[in-house]
């Protein structure tokens, strides 16, 4: 899938982990209902009303924890999804996710207070199915996957302890035991996933990025896009900005295309300056260039970025002790309409950037008569 090449890898790296939380939701739904006919086996044998209570906030926080896979599962695919966005979203997962976990522990250790060996048979089954299943589906994101674990299948261990018995006394030893070798075990998958992911991050991202300045191409972009327009609020604008270097054909034709790569690799890192970190900047090629912004408020932080942008490629280039000086002219679109393509707004502000250069030859031309 495509990734948010603005951020840095560990941030890239971070945001693929949390999507893997919401990639199924099939786990969780087998867990309801094997929790859903614990409960009713336990209130069978048992009458007791707290451990049926206990257990219908088990069911409620686990279609609670479905429902948040299932209205979040598009949005967290997105390849505009930041760090920041991920780990709201994984918070949002998490709150449900940790507190069925120990919902879970809690009601193994009341069962297993009860005097019901077939009960605590069936109960630590299920807590050690469970432990399975978070090792499997949160198993690249260890801080989430050990405390849900730990709370679901420690008070359980702690009444099997409590019972001086040596039958018992195994039991929790042997729980013990799977707790660590799982928790290894997932130390490990998570060590090799994060260099999978990394290396597979780095070879999308370099069909992504322009080969000279490093910034994303017009693919890259186009996804940034889609993805971003998808995450975006509906009440905010979107400002695309098509960038044309005045003065650059002159330094190429005077100093050579080396000074002119030169010169093109300063832009992108004064661009990258200039930009929010939220912004995409991307070379569309040659001496090309396109931002683009989402989520502004007000049209005036679009045109507020484009005199930014004007004045820090204005500022004078030292290429190989030669001093240059360039300019660039600007076409700017801010648009609310969501059905817009980006080729369509960048198609706009081309249009616009042409307006520009031909307003300002033609000042160019009244001034010498």
């Amino acid at each position: 899938m495509p990734f948010n090449l603005t951020e840095p890898m560990d941030d890239r790296v971070y945001v693929v982990q949390v999507q893997s939380l919401f990639s199924s939701i099939a786990p969780s739904v087998v867990m309801s209902g094997i929790f859903i006919l614990n409960v009713l086996a336990v209130y069978d044998k048992t009458a007791a009303s707290s451990l049926l209570i206990l257990g219908g906030v088990g069911c409620a926080l686990n279609a609670w924890r479905i429902a948040v896979s299932v209205v979040f599962q598009r949005r967290t695919s997105s390849a505009a999804l930041d760090r920041c966005e991920a780990s709201r979203y994984e918070a949002l997962f998490a709150v449900p996710y940790v507190s069925f976990a120990a919902v879970l522990g809690i009601f193994g250790f009341l069962v297993f207070r009860l005097a019901d060996a077939e009960l605590h048979m069936l109960t630590i089954c299920i807590a050690v199915g469970y432990c399975a299943g978070v090792a499997s589906t949160c198993g690249l994101r260890l801080p989430l996957a050990i405390s849900s674990i730990l709370l679901a299948i420690m008070p359980t261990v702690g009444a099997a302890l409590m019972k001086a018995n040596d039958t018992y006394a195994t039991l929790a030893v042997v729980a013990i035991a799977l707790i660590a070798g799982a928790t290894r075990s997932m130390m490990v998958r998570s060590d090799e996933a994060r260099a999978e992911i990394a290396t597979r991050i780095s070879s999308v991202t370099l069909a992504r990025r322009d080969a000279l300045t490093t910034l994303p191409n017009r693919l890259a972009l186009g996804e940034y896009f889609t993805g971003r327009l998808a995450l975006s609020a509906p009440d905010t604008k979107i400002a695309v900005h098509y960038l044309d270097l005045d003065g650059f054909k002159l330094v190429n034709d005077r100093h050579g295309h080396a000074a002119g790569d030169q010169l093109l690799l300063m832009v992108a890192a004064r661009l990258k300056k200039t930009v929010r970190q939220t912004d995409m900047v991307a070379r569309l090629g040659g001496d090309e260039l396109a931002i683009v912004q989402f989520g502004l408020t007000d049209a005036d932080e679009a045109y507020t970025l484009s005199w930014r942008v004007r004045e820090a490629i204005s500022q004078p280039y030292h290429i190989d002790q030669i001093k240059v000086a360039i300019s660039t002219s600007i076409g700017t679109i801010v648009s609310t309409d969501r059905s817009s393509t980006l080729e369509a707004l960048l198609h706009q502000a081309d249009a616009e950037l042409y307006q520009v250069k031909r307003a300002r030859a033609q000042l160019r031309a009244g001034a010498m008569t």
